[in-house]
């Protein structure tokens, strides 16, 4: 079985190459950037140079395309990354999620959606005004959240890509545990020994602080979107699928925190 990762030098697509190669696999990896390939991977992989945004803006266009074309090359089945919010399809990212899911699926290809929830990397935002202030500003309130390592996604997306006992299947998986922001940035205090405030903010604070990270305005406004959701409690569901697809339990955020500790020192 020969596999093609995109986003192979990304955050999770890196992590699903690096356990294929464990496996003694050689995989075929998708990036815009080849030199960035070679240089992480050398001779181990087979690298195509592309961007997946030349063919479309729009997520749902990227994805039905992707799945066109590997459908027309005899590609046997196709996992894709989704999200959580893809079951509730009028909450940030979950939108394009589920558009692109429903493209995939009118394509006919055999399919494995995996549907991580919040990603725990994404705390890593908070490392300037921790490192700064000793603060972490959000408009979630005291709204709660199952972040997920991303070790966890990248070996449960590694297992659909390796077996066939999740076609067809979707993945919703989360981390062990919902956790308010105030909850997480105790938790990092604790890793980095030193006290912390969590402060709650109005969503139009949030907004000048999205666009002060950089953060393009369509996404501005999905992050927007699931912030409202956690402050009104509707993403603090815990999954037992990670457990289910793995036979171990999910990190924890404390296990998190201890690991990027340096990042906010």
């Amino acid at each position: 079985m020969t596999c093609l990762i995109t986003g192979a030098t990304g955050n999770v697509g890196a992590l699903v190459v690096e356990r294929l190669l464990a496996r003694r696999e050689r995989p075929r990896v998708f990036a815009r950037d080849a030199e960035k390939a070679r240089a992480r991977y050398g001779d181990s992989v087979d690298v195509f140079t592309g961007d997946l945004a030349d063919i479309g803006t729009l997520q749902p266009a990227r994805d039905e395309a992707a799945a066109k074309a590997a459908k027309a090359a005899g590609v046997r089945r196709l996992v894709k990354l989704s999200s959580i919010d893809a079951r509730e399809q009028n909450v940030g990212t979950g939108v394009w999620h589920a558009r692109g899911e429903s493209a995939i699926r009118a394509t006919g290809i055999t399919f494995t959606f995996v549907q991580p929830s919040g990603f725990m990397v994404n705390a890593l935002y908070w490392a300037r005004s921790i490192k700064a202030e000793g603060v972490v500003r959000s408009s979630t309130g005291d709204g709660r959240i199952p972040f997920i390592h991303s070790a966890d996604i990248a070996d449960v997306a590694t297992e659909a890509l390796t077996t066939q006992q999740y076609e067809g299947a979707s993945l919703p998986i989360t981390g062990p545990e919902a956790l308010s922001y105030a909850g997480m940035t105790a938790k990092i205090a604790a890793a980095i020994g030193r006290p912390l405030t969590f402060q709650a903010i109005s969503e139009e604070q949030e907004r000048k602080q999205q666009i002060a990270w950089g953060a393009p305005e369509p996404l501005v406004e999905a992050r927007l979107s699931i912030f409202r959701a956690i402050r009104a409690g509707r993403l603090a569901e815990v999954t037992g699928t990670v457990e289910r697809v793995l036979g171990r339990k999910p990190a924890t955020f404390d296990q998190w925190a201890r690991e990027n500790a340096s990042a906010f020192r």
